[in-house]
């Protein structure tokens, strides 16, 4: 006849029928009384024995709990003679009872020392509950099994860190010696136990960490060697919940602050009230929602138009979960404070909210004005009134549209002075007042430096020559004929009348060029010549080459308030010639600087967003309407982190020249035609990169 189960479970009354008669009863005969509660072993099975005064009406309604193991029975129309000291039985799985009596019923508590099934039989004037056994109900557990670190011996831990994350969590980061490193972690107490199996802990180490600094519900986290394992102690403060996870070779436990919600029934993610079995048949919702009430610490208010019955059978389910269950099905609403809960049909709840709102709203028309004065450190009083209301500051008062003024309410600044005057009921004042604490902060601050590097890389080759020569006597043709050469007509009849040659022309001028350079190229030059200069050739050769490399470094930095354009230029205003509408001409100028526009942006994770704009202009050559400006500009928006450097842009150009300059004809000879002709070869390489660094101010003297 016994029942093996897992879980508690719960049999209650066959119907409300029967529950109805016994009170009728109650009315028409004398009320019936609990005697005595006995427990007893009876073939083997465990038997709580009830005894009344009289046979009850039916058998008695049971809630079982699983934890604490406990059954509770409410016996309805039945009274209770017996003291309200525990009944200690201690035998069996039944450690003691309870006999409690409460208006027109009584309950009797069975405190088990494991949660178990059980069954009500009626006896005569006597109840027996009898209990299933739990060495077959409840399997004992199999102990965990853990990855074994290795025969070698135990792992040893490489790293121990706290962090502090985001939402004030407090990260516990481990370093484990390999990831198959068994992790047993459990609560006890107030104290998060983390223990690492099979593993050692070097001296390093072994210390406790004072983490109360870091604005976590962790205050320490101690560490040391116990045995063959090592032992994490995690202190938090306050109300906090944990989460644990692995991957790879680190372990991180994470502590974060538990979110109370004065609105909720039990706190804690989803539903995490004490766990019930409820087993009813078209039971009445009020005598229902009296069951949960005597089962948790609240105290339950129920409006007089809640009515109706609901058959349910919930195992094992949170208390705040089945009263939920409960409220959806019948269309009802919950208001909560402190330890009461008042409970009525949506509909009511609403129009008396409302109601509350509508009253509140009155009220406010009817409470005193208050002025109060705001005194601004960091932000305009005129910025802080735009904020509060739609209308302008300046002191025009008006607030038609307020934001967080009642409809009475009047804002006044005051430029000279800095202040704000706020007119309105003491508790819009009060929301005025938490909303310029927010507001009036000072603005941090970012050093923005740019480097601009232009870099050349130049190099020309030039190689020529200069090839003369000439008769004294000339060279007779007959009749007086003579033959002359010279780079000039006036060199060449010079010569023919006579006239010393200019030994300085030549019949093939073509040097090297020195375009671009300051030195003259190099010369080397030949005369072959007849004593008394009557026949002479003269040959110069010319080279030039030449290697440059520079660099122009330009630094512009700039201090500026976070999200507020900054802006920096040096450089040089060129005039130029306009004609005006009346046909006179005026005098304008055009720039030509180097600029560093920027707006920082400060990102909560401490990174910086930079709108930039960055000219680099220089004056190019000269024309007829003024001189032409060379511009390289650069215009983007980049994220850096604190401190960091990024290149935002580059250009680079390269120019290359092959020049050959030659006499017709004559320069084509192999060889020999090098003699008429020069050549230029000439190669640029200019490069310009922008740098950009970011860095936010942490106190006043760092922008100095």
């Amino acid at each position: 006849m016994n029942k093996h189960n897992h879980r508690p479970r719960s049999i209650l009354a066959r119907g409300m029928a029967a529950l109805g008669l016994a009170l009728a009863c109650c009315g028409a005969w004398a009320v019936p009384t609990i005697q005595s509660v006995s427990g007893a072993v009876q073939n083997g099975s465990e038997i709580v024995r009830i005894d009344l005064s009289e046979a009850p009406a039916a058998l008695p309604a049971g809630v079982a709990i699983q934890s604490p193991a406990r059954i509770a029975l409410d016996f309805a129309g039945v009274a209770s003679t017996m003291p309200r000291t525990p009944i200690d039985i201690n035998q069996g799985n039944l450690r003691s009872a309870s006999v409690l009596s409460v208006g027109d019923r009584s309950r009797v508590v069975l405190n088990l020392k494991q949660a178990t099934s059980y069954k009500a039989l009626l006896q005569g004037n006597s109840v027996l509950i009898v209990l299933d056994p739990v060495a077959s109900a409840l399997p004992a557990s199999p102990a965990p099994v853990f990855p074994d670190a290795g025969a070698q011996g135990r792992a040893a831990l490489r790293d121990l860190d706290f962090r502090r994350g985001t939402d004030s969590t407090g990260r516990v980061v481990v370093g484990l010696g390999n990831s198959q490193v068994g992790v047993d972690v459990r609560q006890q107490g107030q104290s998060l136990v983390v223990e690492f199996l099979n593993s050692s802990l070097p001296e390093g180490l072994r210390r406790r960490l004072d983490v109360a600094d870091f604005g976590t519900p962790v205050q320490t986290v101690s560490t040391f060697q116990v045995g063959d394992r090592v032992r994490m102690v995690i202190e938090p403060r306050g109300n906090w919940e944990h989460s644990a996870y692995q991957s790879e070779g680190q372990f991180v436990v994470e502590v974060r602050p538990q979110r109370v919600d004065p609105n909720r029934l039990s706190q804690g993610p989803g539903f995490s009230g004490e766990k019930l079995s409820l087993n009813f048949q078209n039971i009445e919702v009020r005598a229902l929602l009296q069951v949960i009430a005597d089962f948790t610490n609240f105290n339950v208010v129920t409006s007089d138009s809640v009515t109706g019955a609901v058959t349910l059978r919930l195992k094992d389910v949170p208390w705040d979960q089945a009263l939920q269950i409960i409220m959806d099905a019948k269309g009802l609403g919950m208001e909560k404070s402190g330890s009461v809960l008042w409970i009525a049909p949506k509909d009511e709840i609403d129009a008396r909210k409302k109601k509350d709102l509508e009253s509140a709203a009155a009220l406010e028309n009817l409470e005193p004005l208050r002025t109060q004065s705001f005194q601004m450190n960091y932000a305009r009083a005129t910025d802080i009134a735009t904020q509060i209301t739609n209308a302008g500051g300046g002191g025009s008062g008006s607030s038609g549209n307020s934001r967080f003024l009642s409809s009475r309410g009047t804002a006044i600044p005051e430029p000279r002075t800095n202040q704000l005057f706020v007119t309105d009921v003491a508790s819009r004042l009060e929301a005025v007042n938490e909303l310029i604490k927010k507001l009036d902060v000072a603005v941090r601050q970012v050093l923005i430096e740019a480097r601009i590097v232009e870099a050349s890389d130049t190099f020309g080759k030039s190689i020529g020559v200069r090839l003369g020569g000439g008769n004294g006597n000339g060279y007779s043709l007959g009749g007086g004929n003579r033959i002359v050469a010279g780079t000039s007509y006036s060199n060449a009849v010079a010569a023919a009348n006579g006239n010393a040659i200019n030994t300085s022309s030549n019949f093939v001028n073509l040097p090297a060029t020195t375009q671009g350079s300051a030195t003259d190229a190099a010369t080397f030059a030949v005369s072959i010549f007849k004593e008394g200069v009557g026949r002479f050739l003269s040959l110069e050769l010319s080279a030039m080459e030449a290697d440059g490399k520079g660099k122009v470094v330009s630094s512009p930095r700039v201090v500026t308030a976070d999200q507020t354009k900054a802006l920096i230029e040096q450089g040089t205003e060129l005039p130029y010639q306009v004609a005006t509408s009346s046909g006179a001409t005026s005098i304008a100028f055009r720039k030509a600087n180097l600029k560093l526009e920027v707006t920082p942006q400060i990102t909560p994770e401490g990174n910086i967003i930079l709108d930039l704009d960055v000219n680099k202009d220089s004056v190019g050559q000269s024309t007829s309407a003024g001189f032409a400006i060379n511009t390289k500009h650069i215009k983007t928006q980049v994220l850096v982190e604190n401190g960091g450097t990024v290149v935002i842009g580059g250009i680079f150009e390269l120019t290359e020249n092959d020049d050959v300059t030659k006499v017709p004809l004559l320069g084509d000879i192999p060889i020999a035609g090098n003699l008429f002709k020069s050549r230029t070869r000439t190669s640029n390489k200019t490069e310009m990169l922008v740098f950009i660094t970011p860095k936010m101010i942490a106190d006043r003297m760092a922008g100095r």
